[in-house]
């Protein structure tokens, strides 16, 4: 029985309406998969792109559907009207949730990687997510190791107060308290970080899954 949730838009009632879909489990059967969601979060530099893109190697090794959402590449497209300050991140944020929801409710395995520093913005894509399994996944880097790697220069930029708010600089970045799994990359491959990250979603996507009571 496909269960329909409707997420609060703050709008007044209007000519707008939910229009009932297909099941989403038949799909799913289908598919040989359940969906899941795991939102990866951590400084700038942490290796969270790098991590996404091997686990999800790793998940379609394995058999199953996946995809990756990246915070810059959605930039370039979805969200490239919107800059850095707290509400544009936060609506960043709402945007990715939303297609990360429509994604797996087709089936797909979704890895989102994006820097998200605030965790009342990580709490509202958990609550858009619904009932799609969500996984927090903390990649876990200390800012010293972000700023020695800087791949991308910006952490030299920032010190030089050349990119105002930058995360964890001159912005803050709130950790998860109680991330659903917690990746340290300090002192360890990419290789291993990925395995780690690509076992829990092949464990969480098995189709048996999806006949376990939801509690």
């Amino acid at each position: 029985m496909c269960v329909l949730q409707k997420i609060p838009t703050g709008l007044p009632p209007g000519p707008v309406t939910w229009h009932p879909l297909q099941a989403r489990e038949a799909r799913w059967a289908r598919l040989g998969q359940v969906p899941v969601i795991a939102w990866l979060t951590g400084l700038s530099g942490a290796g969270k792109s790098t991590l996404a893109v091997e686990a999800d190697r790793i998940l379609v090794a394995g058999g199953r559907h996946s995809a990756v959402l990246d915070g810059d590449n959605l930039r370039h497209g979805l969200n490239a009207d919107l800059a850095f300050s707290p509400e544009d991140r936060a609506e960043n944020v709402r945007r990715t949730a939303e297609v990360a929801r429509l994604m797996a409710e087709s089936g797909a395995v979704v890895i989102v990687s994006l820097i998200s520093p605030y965790r009342a913005d990580r709490a509202l894509a958990r609550r858009i997510a619904g009932d799609i399994p969500f996984l927090e996944v903390f990649v876990d880097t200390p800012l010293g190791l972000c700023e020695a790697r800087d791949p991308k220069g910006l952490y030299r930029l920032a010190r030089a107060g050349r990119i105002p708010g930058f995360t964890g600089i001159s912005a803050p970045y709130e950790a998860p308290e109680q991330p659903d799994l917690t990746i340290t990359t300090e002192g360890r491959s990419t290789d291993a970080c990925a395995r780690a990250l690509g076992a829990r979603l092949m464990r969480l996507s098995r189709a048996a899954e999806a006949a376990k009571p939801r509690g």
